[in-house]
């Protein structure tokens, strides 16, 4: 029974020490993850070694040991021709940029850095791609977004968009920067308007006989609210204020797409891919991936992502934002495409 106890005792202090050990280095990573948080990375990836790439494993798996040389030899030329026309100074690159948008706009962080990274080396003769997916969101997350690509046009540095699913409301806010609007044959554009809702509990608390109370200094500091009783005169001054934006909205598009007929198209309506070209919303019916499939045999290409290190609790809030978002943006989708059902 001694021996017993002595063993449990000695467990028990091995157990203690290891906690202790094991809280240490979780503080000493959480202080490091801390100060590196803000530094991010970068990473660059030339998009002709990846395209290369996989026809040269394709190409090794259904051709013939005599077709494969004579390919090669093909890609020897080819590459030499360019060689000669240009050297890799002189020829235009392309910039690819990634920007999948969430209600908060939260792709933001990693845009500005991307932006601030290409505009530092970019020239006149180069180009900058944006593959953009949004379905709006919040107006002063996506008003700086969109300020970000306005950065590029003012920079002079041609910039091109593609539209493979979505570019709707803040999404579109986005898009019409651009010199060019790229977009898939059912990716769905519009939505040049805004909107607001909320509950109103004020009823459920007057059967409850809870009073609520609210104060402000200001006549207009809230107008709608969720658990008071909401006036005409509250209400009217809401609407205002949303036709103000929706105002300030139109303006923001006509002034980078001048022959829109922003009154034809700004009623809150999305347009799937041919449609919005016909109504000029975009510029050319093609996907991202056509799009690069050609741009590589005519210039270097280089994909850039910015990633911003994240804790552990930041990454798992993330992801549910993330999936909440999703699970809006299906529903969207689904409300919007309903008269296919």
């Amino acid at each position: 029974m001694e021996w017993f106890d002595q063993y449990f005792f000695f467990l028990a202090k091995a157990v203690t020490v290891l906690v202790v050990v094991l809280l240490i280095v979780l503080v000493i990573a959480a202080s490091k993850d801390r100060t590196r948080r803000s530094e991010g990375s970068l990473s660059v990836v030339r998009v002709n070694d990846r395209f290369s790439r996989m026809s040269e494993r394709l190409g090794n798996a259904v051709l013939s040991k005599a077709a494969r040389k004579a390919q090669e030899k093909q890609r020897k030329q080819e590459a030499k021709a360019k060689s000669k026309e240009a050297d890799g100074d002189a020829k235009g690159r392309l910039y690819v940029l990634n920007f999948h948008g969430d209600i908060k706009a939260s792709a933001l962080e990693n845009l500005r850095h991307e932006v601030t990274a290409v505009l530092d080396l970019a020239r006149p003769q180069d180009e900058i791609l944006v593959r953009l997916e949004s379905g709006g969101g919040m107006v002063h997350a996506y008003g700086l977004a969109a300020s970000q690509l306005v950065r590029i046009r003012d920079a002079g540095i041609p910039l091109t968009i593609a539209v493979d699913k979505v570019a709707a409301s803040g999404g579109y806010m986005m898009a019409c920067i651009a010199d060019r609007i790229l977009v898939a044959p059912f990716a769905m554009l519009g939505s040049i308007g805004v909107v607001a809702q909320l509950p109103n509990f004020n009823r459920l608390l007057k059967k409850h006989d809870v009073d609520f109370e609210m104060l402000t200094a200001g006549e207009y500091k809230r107008t709608l609210t969720v658990f008071g009783e909401n006036s005409d005169k509250a209400r009217e001054k809401f609407q205002e204020d949303l036709e103000n934006i929706h105002q300030l909205f139109k303006r923001f598009v006509s002034r980078y797409r001048p022959s829109l007929d922003i009154e034809a198209v700004a009623t809150g309506e999305v347009w799937f891919g041919s449609e919005a070209l016909d109504k000029q919303l975009a510029d050319e019916v093609k996907t991202s991936d056509q799009y690069l499939s050609e741009r590589v045999r005519q210039a270097d290409v280089f994909e850039l992502n910015y990633e911003q290190r994240k804790r552990l609790q930041d990454r798992l809030a993330g992801g549910m934002a993330s999936a909440a978002d999703r699970l809006l943006l299906t529903w969207v989708s689904r409300f919007n495409n309903q008269r296919f059902w």
